[in-house]
């Protein structure tokens, strides 16, 4: 896949770390030009004050054979997006591939108050960085990606819609976020079919993003010792795999297939045939169902 969207324009709004990083380098070593925006650059920190930037996301994907291009941009005021898919249009006249990943809600939400219990200021703010900056993403960016057919939407999340209409999320607010961005890619894809373009939503699995592994006061080099804390994390995988999910995606002539759907990693490697960085598979969802949910012991033999 070194060369397979050589030519192609992707956006990955949210790209400063986590999932957006890894696919905006995936999408880099497929051969993509890509804007990665986000709010923390190395001039300024946003409110999760945390060392990873934009710039430092862009370096790696041209690093991986693509070209990094860093755009500031705080996803919730429209004139900060309508101005930065006016450079993308002016400089590169097309956009092939949008991937919706901004968050940032980790400090805001509660795994223990209820609706009533909960700061209504911080839930509201969850709701708007996690909704309302993918609407006001998309609204800006549509009309580009639709320019050309083939075009892509990707909409991250964290659970299959199957998965999030069977089971609470664990904090009202977290629960009705991602649900939100699910059904913000099948109604995309209403919208997006007469044009040729496709939205999908997607989620990784048990992510061994930067925040999860100090979570676990471990590395992605010594991952594994957080299992002594929590076996069940040894269904875990890294940003990359889902960078590869968007990769394969975006170079399927045949993507329309796929329009409306809620998709997995750990699904799509199973079709596209891509592997995590260690070359195993794993497959989370069907393993939260079937064994940690389940009650079962950790045992990922089977799924990865």
């Amino acid at each position: 896949m070194t060369t397979s969207l050589a030519g192609k324009v992707a956006l990955v709004a949210g790209g400063t770390r986590g999932a957006g990083r890894g696919i905006a380098v995936e999408l880099g070593a497929a051969g993509a030009t890509v804007y990665v925006t986000g709010r923390s650059t190395r001039e300024r920190r946003s409110e999760m004050d945390r060392r990873e930037t934009i710039e430092e996301t862009a370096e790696l994907v041209t690093a991986a054979g693509g070209r990094g291009i860093a755009v500031p941009a705080d996803h919730l005021d429209p004139e900060q997006v309508r101005a930065l898919v006016e450079r993308v249009d002016a400089e590169q006249g097309r956009l092939d591939v949008l991937v919706n990943d901004i968050w940032g809600g980790e400090l805001l939400f509660s795994w223990s108050d209820r609706l009533w219990e909960h700061s209504l200021d911080d839930g509201l703010r969850i709701l708007r960085l996690a909704v309302d900056t993918h609407i006001i993403t998309s609204h800006f960016a549509l009309p580009l990606l639709i320019r050309r057919p083939g075009g892509l939407v990707v909409e991250v999340t964290d659970g299959t819609a199957e998965y999030n209409a069977a089971n609470y999320r664990v904090s009202f607010f977290y629960d009705l976020a991602k649900v939100s961005v699910n059904r913000m890619a099948f109604s995309q894809a209403r919208e997006l079919a007469p044009y040729g373009a496709t939205a999908v939503s997607l989620t990784p699995g048990w992510l061994r993003s930067e925040i999860m592994l100090e979570h676990f006061g471990v590395t992605e080099a010594n991952w594994r010792d957080a299992l002594a804390v929590q076996p069940h994390f040894a269904i875990s995988e890294t940003p990359a795999f889902a960078g590869r999910a968007v990769a394969a995606l975006a170079a399927d002539p045949e993507v329309s297939r796929w329009n409306g759907r809620s998709l997995s990693s750990g699904q799509l490697a199973q079709v596209y045939g891509f592997t995590d960085v260690d070359g195993s598979r794993p497959d989370a969802w069907r393993y939260l169902v079937e064994v940690q949910d389940a009650g079962r012991p950790a045992d990922v033999t089977g799924y990865r």
